[in-house]
């Protein structure tokens, strides 16, 4: 038995809707209407599928099963469900599931970009009053007032990616019920910008260890090359000294001792630019022997 054709809204307005992934990806997508996602089976929700390829083309798949072939490329959804759509060209569409339970928690369907004015919204089934509301990021408590259905994520950062949740008592008429919402995903991309100026900036260091490493070794080589340098040439009238000796003084009572014959080391000290001094330039170390 083939399955029926799902009614579709013959004056879809095509504004409001926002894809689900950056610009420039070349893939289907399916657009939502309203634009939260997962969505709702209560909000009349509208879904379009977005990509290459001539209209009427469009096959759509319900919970893993092809369920409308050669359809429009957009149709009202009256049954909950996982949602997909293949254009010819692009593909098959990442799925959507729309969900028909007592309490959900809505992300704005949009690429969210590092920056954004973000809102989490956490509702009960058919709009009915929610209380006692939490938030969870990654299964723990984010604080905050616990009567207030809404979380702002404002202004987005890196660090708010992740999986959230929300608990809260939800009244269905003669009782109230605790309810936790199935989890979504929050994506933060960074902005083209941005991420264009940290690139520049790790270029910019990658350059500028590279140089510094490449002048630390050629000072290095340079070093190693260079010759020693001479020592320094003597001034006229300096006395320089080849050779100290250290002597000790004897303790006890001064005596005179008998003269005795000296010997003398001289060590003759080059003059200027290497020449040799005149003979009574020549100076010497006295060696008591």
């Amino acid at each position: 038995m083939p399955c029926p054709r799902p009614a579709v809204h013959p004056a879809l307005a095509l504004a409001g809707r926002c894809p689900l992934s950056p610009a420039g990806a070349q893939t289907t997508q399916l657009l939502v209407e309203p634009p939260w996602t997962p969505p709702v089976l209560w909000d009349r929700v509208t879904l379009t599928c977005q990509g290459s390829g001539s209209a009427g083309a469009t096959t759509w798949y319900k919970d893993g099963q092809r369920w409308w072939q050669k359809g429009p490329n957009h149709l009202t959804v009256t049954e909950s469900g996982t949602y997909q759509c293949d254009r010819r060209g692009t593909g098959l569409s990442p799925p959507m599931n729309v969900l028909n339970e007592r309490l959900v928690l809505q992300v704005p369907a949009r690429a969210l970009l590092e920056g954004d004015t973000v809102t989490l919204r956490c509702r009960g089934w058919r709009d009915s009053a929610v209380t006692g509301v939490q938030f969870y990021h990654e299964e723990k408590d984010v604080g905050g007032p616990v009567n207030m259905t809404e979380l702002s994520l404002s202004p987005l950062q890196l660090l708010h990616g992740g999986r959230y949740r929300c608990g809260g008592w939800v009244d269905s008429g003669p009782s109230l019920w605790w309810e936790k919402s199935t989890p979504v995903t929050v994506t933060v991309h960074v902005a083209a910008g941005v991420a264009g100026s940290l690139l520049f900036l790790v270029l910019l260091v990658g350059v500028i260890v590279g140089w510094h490493r490449w002048h630390c070794l050629a000072s290095r080589k340079h070093q190693e090359r260079a010759p020693p340098e001479p020592p320094a040439l003597s001034e006229e009238g300096e006395v320089l000294y080849t050779h100290v000796t250290m002597t000790k003084r004897t303790q006890g009572p001064t005596r005179t001792a008998p003269p005795q014959d000296t010997q003398v080391t001289y060590a003759e000290l080059p003059g200027p630019h290497g020449r040799p001094r005149a003979p009574s330039d020549i100076y010497g170390n006295v060696l008591g022997h």
